[in-house]
């Protein structure tokens, strides 16, 4: 009787600590809530287009006194008010040029006369190409993929699908609006992560001890993976400038917008999807060796554990590490084909960036095996055998 009552104070205890890391986040939200804003960006840039199918492709002599061949293509519009009209797209020339291909489906935009002044003499609708349609590609693809979490994890699956539509309302709904609102990024990021962490965890692995245990060890390390941003960009002195691009549609429309909150922002986000798995990997390793042995305490859940979650953030670090390697590969073969030294390379703030967002991300993913072990060896030592989830396993994603 005695160690039932200490296993439902505990577990109330860490459940009470979960409910108000929700309210807490529920609050935090709504003070952060973005208002009606007006788009930052040039219209110029969010045009709308039509789709469109190549018909032909021609390839011609440019005209002088520009040097190389010229790539006309022609296309069959398919959908607004000009569909069926067929127009000539001229596209330049040059070595980045894309393959265009009879068949391919593009995206063009047409091009309005500005007011008084005349339309074109044949009264044949002007388009500029834009880009190709990808969106039924995507979409199969992701048709594939739904298929195969749900064949595979069936309910839990569908769960984790429920779980990460969640995730991306979250991020349209809330983070965007309230960075382009002007609000601190990084607080925009944090306080929406909380969010997604809350329902993903929760949705694909329910409200029980492995899950109170995870969300609480996800909280702990995302806290110090925000403050160790904070702290190592502000040594760095990273400014967000090096997005080059990205930067320049942000700054349109002279938007209020923090460059170097949008990369510490960016560094939150980035390090959740990682530690989410890993703190229920580790909280669902636990539970599973309390329930294989009921006579385990503490010590021995939490000696056993670590050993697992060393295994995992070893193999975890390097998808990391390799995953940033691969989004900045085009910028690393730019300084290897320069003759740039390591050391002036890693310099740079383009690279330097992605160095501190590897470290950081890693630290607090290191950080996290042993808080939520901890959390879990601790929760789980109290609970009654009886009371132990049936589903208890030694990993999860």
């Amino acid at each position: 009787m005695e160690e039932r009552r200490r296993g439902t104070s505990g577990a109330r205890a860490f459940g009470a600590a979960v409910v108000a890391i929700a309210v807490a986040t529920v609050v935090a939200m709504a003070v952060l809530w973005p208002g009606e804003r007006e788009s930052v960006l040039n219209e110029g840039l969010t045009a709308p287009t039509e789709r469109a199918e190549i018909v032909s492709v021609a390839k011609d002599p440019c005209p002088p006194p520009q040097p190389g061949t010229c790539v006309t293509v022609a296309a069959a519009i398919e959908t607004g008010n000009d569909e069926g009209a067929e127009v000539t797209l001229p596209v330049g020339s040059g070595p980045l040029l894309p393959e265009f291909r009879v068949g391919d489906e593009i995206r063009v935009s047409r091009v309005e006369a500005p007011p008084g002044a005349a339309g074109p003499a044949t009264g044949t609708p002007q388009y500029n190409f834009v880009d190709f349609e990808r969106r039924s590609p995507m979409l199969w693809l992701a048709l594939a993929f739904t298929a195969l979490v749900i064949a595979f994890g069936r309910l839990r699956g569908a769960l984790s699908l429920l779980g990460l539509a969640a995730s991306l309302v979250v991020v349209v709904v809330f983070i965007v609006p309230a960075i382009l609102d002007g609000t601190a990024p990084l607080a925009v990021a944090v306080v929406g992560s909380m969010a997604v962490m809350l329902l993903t965890i929760s949705l694909a692995h329910g409200l029980g001890p492995k899950s109170i245990a995870a969300m609480l060890g996800t909280t702990c390390s995302l806290v110090l993976v925000a403050l160790l941003a904070l702290l190592f960009t502000e040594l760095t002195h990273l400014t967000g400038l090096a997005a080059g691009d990205e930067v320049a549609l942000v700054q349109l429309g002279s938007a209020d917008i923090s460059l170097d909150g949008l990369l510490l922002a960016g560094m939150v986000i980035g390090a959740l999807g990682v530690l989410d798995d890993v703190t229920v990997s580790q909280s669902s390793t636990v539970l599973a060796l309390r329930a294989a042995d009921p006579e385990m305490g503490f010590g021995q859940l939490y000696g056993r554990a670590i050993d697992v979650g060393r295994d995992h953030v070893t193999a975890t670090v390097n998808t990391l590490v390799l995953a940033y390697v691969g989004t900045s590969l085009p910028v690393l073969l730019i300084f290897g084909s320069g003759g740039i030294g390591f050391a002036d390379a890693v310099n740079v703030e383009l690279v330097a960036q992605e160095i501190v967002g590897t470290l950081v991300g890693s630290i607090g993913l290191i950080a996290a095996v042993p808080v939520t072990t901890a959390l879990a060896a601790t929760l789980a030592a109290r609970i009654p055998v009886d009371e132990l989830p049936v589903d208890a396993h030694a990993h999860a994603h």
